[in-house]
């Protein structure tokens, strides 16, 4: 009851809390169907129960926020359900229709009790999103603005964007790096979030780096591991969708899965089920340039390996030839030289005589031209000053002069020059 204080009518907290509790258990009776979002799921391992904490949001801000209650027994029966239908289990990060009961009590204040979870409606609202961001994309004329981008014939520089502890990374690395063929990719890694709502930002975020350095790069590829549709959403998002229309490079994408595209699949430039069949695109493009050009090759071996067939056969031909002609032209210029010689021979022994019988005539006039010749026959000459006196001009009288005789000589003084004339 409450008491009086200074003529005040005071309740205790215990009593207004017990009235609001009567209260809403008269009014809410029943059980509602609620549209909120999982902003954080908590479940406890430990004990099994959750208490989600669930929002509205209007524009991307909250506008309203409630704490509740899912009883282990509850949860393994919806989850169980969300596995079945949407291939994944009960999560955040979703909206979700719920029915549950408004409970409040004195202790832990005022939460709705979830009993159940319609699977089947989160399926209609991720087709719902899907939908409009088509309609919005066509409506702006750049759903196929990335589809139709050149892509390089050899996409051999490739960022990726994905979580570096993901299984569809981990296989599209492994193919790329141990193909048969040793072709080489050279990949960059760009971390990113790749489920729930954050992903959508972290993403775009990721995408706006490379595009600040696209010049370095081919292409981009969004990889991901396997999920079911509710694990997907955010690929529904016409921001990220939008973001990867109006890239300035091809997007490929592998999130994988093999049902019912996302809109970011549609507008990408290649979509593939899986990461794996990501690698096996990349190294088919690989394969189409190496395999004609492999065929090119072959045809120009063969074609060369011919013409020096061919050649070589040419060669041989003109080496007999060649071999044959200078037999013929040895033999005839070894008879010609054969010839030349005997023909020196014969000349060379008739100058050889010649010049024999010349030198025994000029031997002759050498010994008729000995002076002693001359001296034997009486005559005798005169020198002064050890010249021959030829006349008496450049004599005088007292010049001393020698005379030479066959068996002597003699010196004598100049007493008197005559004149011959």
């Amino acid at each position: 009851m409450p008491e009086s204080i200074e003529n005040k009518t005071v309740f205790s907290l215990l009593e207004v809390s017990r009235s609001i509790q009567k209260t809403i258990s008269e009014r809410y009776q029943s059980l509602y169907w609620i549209k909120a979002e999982i902003n954080k799921l908590n479940h406890y391992t430990h004990s099994g129960h959750c208490y989600p904490e669930l929002v509205e949001k209007q524009n991307g801000k909250i506008v309203a926020e409630m704490r509740s209650i899912l009883w282990k027994s509850d949860f393994n029966r919806i989850n169980k359900q969300f596995i079945e239908l949407l291939q994944e289990p009960l999560r955040d990060g979703i909206t979700v229709l719920f029915q549950a009961g408004v409970s409040y009590d004195p202790m832990y204040g005022f939460s709705l009790r979830i009993v159940d979870i319609d699977p089947a409606f989160v399926l209609g609202e991720l087709e719902k999103e899907k939908k409009e961001s088509i309609r919005k994309l066509h409506d702006e004329g750049i759903f196929y603005q990335n589809k139709q981008l050149p892509i390089a014939r050899l996409p051999k520089r490739l960022a990726i964007i994905s979580v570096e502890t993901s299984k569809g990374l981990s296989d599209f690395y492994q193919i790329i790096q141990r193909n048969p063929w040793g072709y080489r990719l050279e990949t960059t890694l760009f971390p990113a979030l790749l489920q729930g709502d954050k992903s959508i930002a972290s993403i775009i975020r990721q995408l706006a780096n490379i595009a600040e350095r696209a010049d370095g790069y081919d292409a981009v590829a969004i990889i991901r591991g396997g999920g079911g549709e509710v694990g997907l959403s955010s690929y529904n998002n016409y921001q990220l969708a939008k973001a990867i229309c109006i890239f300035p490079l091809p997007v490929l994408t592998g999130i994988g899965h093999s049902t019912n595209e996302t809109v970011s699949e549609l507008v990408s430039f290649k979509n593939a089920i899986t990461p794996s069949e990501l690698a096996d695109f990349l190294l088919q493009r690989f394969h189409d340039f190496a395999v004609p050009v492999d065929r090119l090759q072959e045809r120009l071996v063969k074609a060369a390996q011919h013409h020096f067939d061919r050649e070589n056969q040419k060669l041989q031909q003109f080496g007999q030839l060649l071999s044959w002609k200078s037999e013929g032209y040895l033999q005839r210029y070894q008879q010609l030289l054969t010839d030349f010689q005997q023909r020196v021979q014969r000349s060379s022994h008739q100058v050889i005589n010649h010049q024999k019988i010349t030198l025994q005539h000029l031997e002759k006039l050498v010994q008729l031209s000995d002076p002693k010749h001359l001296l034997q026959r009486g005559f005798s000459i005169t020198r002064i000053n050890g010249k021959a006196i030829k006349g008496t001009a450049a004599l005088k009288i007292g010049d001393i002069i020698q005379t030479e005789l066959l068996d002597g000589g003699i010196s004598s003084t100049i007493n008197d020059i005559t004149d011959g004339k």
